[in-house]
């Protein structure tokens, strides 16, 4: 043996291990593409997903609560459960995101995770001093039926007699139940919205004279051009979820700690949505249930959609905001869709006649819909990776609107979305990271819109809403056109 331990036979590189060594070529399976099986690609015909395009529950309920100033999420399950959300906000966002776990190990799945939640929970109310703390379930603390509703009880009432009920009143704890076997993230921010809002808004005072948004897993460039719109017209609004000043902050030595983004809605915010106007769901299945609540519940109209992208569904969302304010739309917002409407007409030759394919969560594909066809292209292929009552419906409508007729995938995944894809001409795709591969073996360009883009940077910055982001949206599909393949037929020189 040698003096550091190991055998003498083994030799200790010095200079390490070059790339070239441990590159490893892709040998293709076969020489050529073989013919999938037609009975296996239809989604309804295999028991599992291949390339779903859609993730977790838990994640859009973890989201929402991270649109709360200085809110926590606590998630009743395993590290990994955590891990996997933080690692893709972080990707898509570049910033980091705190979430906090119970640390489920094989002793808590068999027995219930009442000790974890209870010290989690009192670790989060002493050290963090956060004035929300979302309780996000898992699938394994639905299964083995954790009673979360007298854990949370019993944490309080620990807390209560070690800090007093003073400060312990000072944390709000909201309750949301995401089996992720039981929906996608997309149901998971859906089901936030109506727990914030069932859990804390409070009876009517007095009038607020404000409206409330739900505006969905929005950019956060998304939910600063809906305050813009509405700072133009002059209309005071709660914007629930607001993740425009914390997916997106600025680099500064932290004040104080623990530390906490300036950005969020905050709780006395959200106690105050019962005295609004209106609650506007901008993303219908993105925050539905919490509009139709305080319907429900409050008695106020509930406006559920459009999806704002693009020229008509703008001007729905705009013209709405009028009837119910009172407020002319101004100007300088006639004079932002002048500018779309000219950008349109001046990049017509470029998108007229393009074959489009479009995926991704079901409100932005239905806005992405009706833009591309008012660009003049023809949607040939629409997947809602989530599951829709009214996504068919939706595309129905717009495709009898501008005589179109696309395929409509319902709740598929990317796997029969590509194989149908492969049979049809296509000039261009649009949708989020996961489209890479596809448009890469299709060789049409992948314009990036939605929740989960992660290999580019600055989209989180760069609005595809209303007028302004129509514009943006419309310059990336135009030049992604121009820069992948220069048009045979020459229409772009008209």
């Amino acid at each position: 043996m040698s003096t550091n331990g190991l055998p003498d036979e083994i030799p200790i590189p010095i200079k390490g291990i070059t790339y070239q060594q441990i590159k490893v070529e892709k040998i293709p399976m076969s020489e050529s593409y073989i013919q999938r099986d037609s009975s296996l690609i239809p989604t309804a015909s295999r028991t599992v997903s291949l390339n779903p395009c859609r993730t977790c529950m838990p994640l859009g309920a973890m989201f929402a609560t991270l649109g709360v100033h200085r809110g926590l999420p606590f998630v009743q399950g395993a590290q990994g459960c955590t891990t996997y959300v933080r690692y893709t906000f972080c990707r898509i966002y570049k910033e980091p995101a705190i979430i906090a776990n119970a640390s489920f190990h094989e002793d808590a799945s068999v027995f219930g995770g009442q000790k974890n939640f209870v010290t989690g929970i009192r670790n989060l109310v002493v050290r963090y001093k956060p004035d929300l703390i979302g309780v996000v379930t898992t699938c394994s603390s639905e299964i083995i039926g954790d009673d979360m509703t007298s854990f949370i009880k019993m944490a309080k009432k620990k807390i209560a007699k070690e800090i007093g009920e003073e400060e312990m009143e000072k944390t709000k704890i909201v309750l949301i139940n995401t089996p992720s076997f039981a929906g996608s993230h997309v149901v998971g921010y859906d089901r936030a919205s109506k727990a914030f809002l069932s859990t804390l808004a409070k009876e009517k005072t007095e009038p607020n004279n404000k409206i409330n948004i739900i505006p969905g897993m929005m950019s956060p460039a998304d939910i600063k051009e809906i305050k813009h719109l509405l700072e133009v017209m002059g209309v005071d609004n709660i914007v629930l979820f607001d993740t425009s000043d914390v997916f997106n902050t600025p680099l500064r030595p932290p004040m104080e700690l623990p530390y906490y983004p300036k950005g969020g809605t905050k709780v006395e915010e959200i106690e105050d949505m019962a005295n609004s106007m209106a609650t506007f769901a901008l993303s219908p299945h993105e925050g539905g249930a919490g509009a139709k609540f305080m319907e429900k519940k409050f008695g106020m109209q509930a406006i559920i959609g459009p999806f704002p992208m693009g020229v008509k569904n703008t001007d729905a969302f705009l013209k709405t905001v009028s009837q119910i304010t009172g407020k002319p739309v101004p100007d300088e917002l006639l004079d932002e869709r002048g500018l779309l409407i000219d950008y349109m007409a001046d990049t017509l030759n470029y998108t007229m006649q393009k074959k489009v394919a479009i995926f991704g969560d079901p409100d932005i594909v239905v806005g992405a819909t009706r833009f591309a066809c008012e660009l003049g292209m023809e949607p040939v292929a629409v997947l809602s990776g989530t599951p829709s009552k009214i996504f068919n419906m939706q595309i129905e409508e717009i495709a009898k609107e501008y005589e179109v007729s696309p395929k409509i995938f319902n709740g598929s995944d990317l796997f029969e979305f590509e194989e149908y894809l492969k049979t049809i001409k296509l000039d261009i795709i649009f949708g989020n990271s996961k489209g890479v591969d596809i448009a890469r073996e299709l060789e049409v360009p992948l314009v990036r819109i939605g929740l989960m883009v992660w290999d580019r940077v600055g989209y989180q910055k760069r609005p595809v809403v209303g007028y302004r982001g129509g514009e943006f949206l419309l310059t990336e599909i135009v030049n992604s056109i121009l820069d992948y393949r220069f048009p045979d037929d020459r229409t772009q020189q008209l």
